[in-house]
Order: C-alpha cells, then structure tokens, then sequence
C-alpha cells in the first residue's frame, strides 16, 4: 500500500506537540510492516536550518487563489527506516520565526498558508506518484480531504484516493472569516452548517471530518468524549454524524528513546528483573533538584507538563497546602501559563523541603523525573491520548491520573492494589488528592508497590499494535471508495 502523510509537524524537525511524535513514528511502523510511505511537511525556517540545502525534486509547482498564483519548491527530505520525507517550500508562507502564531497571536493567513499546503501536497503527487490513500492530521492538512472532494473531484487521478483525518486535539479546529472561501477558490456552496460553516466562520477541521472517508483519534475513550458537549468543542454533531466512521487508535510511544534499560539520560540502567538502578535515578533526581537526606519511606511525586488549567494545575493549586503534609517530595519540569508558573515557583519558596520547580524544557531532566520518581502526576482535564503516563510505566514510575482520554485506556486501578496505576473522576481536587493517598498508603508496601512497578514496565504500548489497527482503518477506506 502506498501512503501519503500530510502534517504541520513530524519529529525530529518542527514538534510543538504529541502531533509531531506520532507523525515521527507511526510512518517508521508501516513500512516496517512492507508499506511505502511518504511524509509531507513544510518547510519551515526551523526546518531550513536543519536540512539546509535539500535537493530540489519539483522546481515550480503552481498554487492558484483567487487574484494571483504561488509557486512552491518540493524538496527532498531524504530516506530514513524505509520512510521518504519531502518539504514544501514556500519562503513567504514558511520562513517564519514560528509555526502557527506570533506571542500576540495567530498568523493573520495562516488559512492562506495551509491551504497552499493542502494542494501542494495533492499537486506534488500527481508527479511523484498518486497514493493508495493520503493521512492527514489535523486542521492544517485537513483542507486535502476537502479539496479532493471539491476542487479535484473531476480529476480521474484522484476519484477514488480516499483520505484519512486523525484528530490530534479537537479544541484546535482552524477557525477563519468567510471569505476564505473565495481565497482558496472553494466553492460557496460549500459554506453551510452540515459542510464547512460555523458560527458564519470557515471551519477547516470541520471540513476535514465531513469529506474525509474515515476519521481517527488518539484513543477509544476520547473517540467517545469528542462526541458530547464537554469535549467536542463545538463538533460533537459532526462527530455523531460520523460516528460509524470514527476510530479511536491508542498512540505508541518509541521505545528506542524511552527505555530505562539503555536510556543514555539517566544515571543507572534498570528493568523490570533487576530493579536495582531505579534507587540510584531516585538518588540522582533529589540532587538535581537540590534535595537532601530524602528518607526512602518519603514518596517522590514526578511531574512533566505544561503547566495550565488544561493539564488540571488548578486542581494542584487547591489543595497543594493539604499534599505537602504528606510525606512526599515533589519535582515539577514545565513550562506555561504564567499564572501557574508563578503559583508553583511561589509554592517550591513556600515548601522548599517539599517541592521544587523547574520553569523550563529540558529534555534529560523529563528523563531523570521518569527514572528517578515514585509517581507521576498527571491530573489533566482531558487528554486526548498522554504519552508521559505510558513513558511512567516503562519507567516504573506509578502514574496518577484523571480518568479521561488515554490516561482512562492506559491506566487500570484495582482495589487490591493490583492494576498499573491511579485514578480519579470527576472534577475534583480533593478527587485527585484521595487518588495520592491511596498511592502513598501502597507505597509503603514494598512488595506490592514492586509488583505494580513491574506490571507497568512489561506492558507493550509501542507502534506495532496500532500501526496494524490504522492498516485495517486503510484498507477499510479504500474498499468503500473504490
């Protein structure tokens, strides 16, 4: 089969999210699995300055709007894993300081800029070689799905190449005035409550689910939750409209890179037969963090996150004076809305024989916090899929979570302290504290608290399993375009 990705971020090159890490991986396991597979992302000033130079594969590729023509470059991103990456190249479009937006907002043509990069993609296949089946992510691809079924639907090269659209994160939909429609010479018929409108705004993730032939997201429970009121943002008709043709798909995380039996970031290998390694993590993170004499009956409580309301820093905020009564130590690595990032330095000054904060990205310490603590906390108001809860239990750090998207599919709490983990309902902060204690009281049980730590660690989250379900996804859309 062949495959056609088209995204605004792919690892290791343009990543602001968990976007770009499953754009990163998910290509690696599918042509493992004998597909070819090519990746299209544009090509952004950051991404200029790693790959400078690439060779140019397609010197002039004509994009019409609605008074003038643009004309893009595809260039050659190389092979890696059996994985072809190209760029689209559009100076005036991409040599920006950044992807989406400016610190005073969002670029004022992003919908001008994606839309160029919707129909440079289905324009530079037409020549490199037209795809079984195109997988685009989210709203600034999912314009492909909405142009092959209007623009190019008398192309008989395209009539019956389906799409796939995975939602990475329904709350970002790309929202824009009505006369986008005239800018990108799409047909005004199309601007109606059951297409492309919204609130009289062209909505283009909205498009993106109505024209695509099958829809996927980053977990089964948050395949459900985007379908009511609380979660959908808005599209939770849409979704319903679509329901049968939506799939909830658990990302795989990479385990070349998150693996403590080898992890070069940490200061002691470990696995699940041999756990000794995991004490001197423990004793490196207190240092990095410039703890001293932490008993080892006090629980080390990791956290790795953006700090906002989004990832439940408001329900730490509640009741933080009761948690730092209780015997912990907590490490947090982040960075967000200043509120919260002033609340939490304000807390570690506050509590420093308690908590300590670091306002930053640092890649290594996220590995020593995965290594090093006991828990992970992760009370995240929703959370389409969560990676660091599934780097926690390869890492035998037990994570505590709220029960919703992919923390509610990866984390299983039984009543006998079996299971891998922690959770809380509903939307309460004294909800997630009850959830700490009854992980503080099973701390104190060494053997189960071990045998739960190994339970984690021998669970298989990687690609292989969901790179086969998005086969079946494939393979389905196909049949019912054909």
């Amino acid at each position: 089969m062949h495959i056609v990705f088209a995204a605004s971020e792919c690892t290791p090159w343009a990543k602001t999210g968990g976007l770009a890490d499953v754009v990163g991986a998910l290509p690696h396991a599918l042509a493992k699995l004998g597909h070819k597979v090519e990746v299209f992302l544009p090509y952004y000033r950051q991404v200029a300055k790693q790959v400078p130079g690439a060779p140019v594969v397609l010197q002039s590729v004509t994009i019409p709007f609605e008074y003038y023509n643009r004309f893009v470059r595809i260039l050659d991103g190389g092979k890696t894993e059996g994985v072809q990456y190209y760029f689209i190249d559009s100076p005036e479009m991409f040599d920006r300081e950044s992807f989406y937006a400016t610190p005073s907002g969002d670029y004022a043509d992003n919908a001008e800029r994606f839309g160029l990069f919707s129909r440079a993609v289905i324009e530079a296949t037409k020549v490199l070689g037209v795809p079984d089946i195109f997988h685009v992510h989210d709203w600034q691809a999912a314009m492909i799905s909405v142009y092959l079924r209007s623009t190019y639907y008398f192309d008989p090269v395209f009539r019956k190449v389906p799409t796939v659209l995975s939602i990475h994160n329904a709350g970002y939909q790309g929202w824009f005035p009505p006369q986008t429609m005239q800018k990108l010479l799409l047909p005004w018929d199309m601007f109606t409550l059951d297409k492309l409108e919204q609130f009289d705004n062209v909505n283009f993730l909205k498009g993106g689910i109505v024209y695509a032939d099958a829809i996927t997201t980053v977990s089964r429970t948050y395949a459900e939750e985007i379908k009511t009121a609380e979660f959908g943002s808005g599209l939770e008709d849409t979704l319903q409209k679509r329901s049968a043709d939506l799939t909830g798909i658990l990302n795989g995380v990479d385990y070349e890179e998150w693996d403590p039996s080898n992890d070069p970031l940490i200061a002691a290998h470990y696995s699940p037969e041999d756990l000794s390694g995991k004490k001197e993590c423990r004793r490196d993170l207190l240092h990095a963090f410039g703890f001293h004499g932490v008993s080892e009956d006090t629980a080390v409580i990791g956290i790795v996150s953006r700090f906002a309301t989004q990832k439940g820093f408001d329900f730490i905020a509640q009741v933080a004076d009761e948690l730092v009564k209780e015997n912990v130590a907590i490490v947090a690595l982040g960075t967000g809305e200043a509120y919260y990032e002033h609340l939490l330095t304000g807390l570690a000054e506050r509590y420093p024989e308690k908590m300590r904060v670091r306002v930053a990205y640092n890649n290594m310490l996220a590995h020593k916090i995965e290594a090093g603590a006991d828990l992970f906390l992760m009370p995240s108001r929703y959370e389409p899929c969560g990676l660091n809860q599934i780097y926690s239990l390869k890492y035998g750090t037990i994570p505590v979570v709220r029960a919703t998207g992919g923390l509610q599919d990866t984390i299983d709490e039984q009543a006998d302290g079996g299971g891998n983990g922690f959770k809380f309902w509903g939307y309460s902060a004294w909800a997630m504290l009850d959830a700490i204690k009854r992980a503080l009281a099973l701390f104190q049980d060494k053997e189960k608290w071990t045998a739960m730590m190994q339970r984690g660690m021998v669970q298989d989250f990687s690609w292989d399993g969901p790179a086969k379900e998005y086969v079946k996804v494939y393979e389905r859309a196909i049949m019912n375009r054909s």
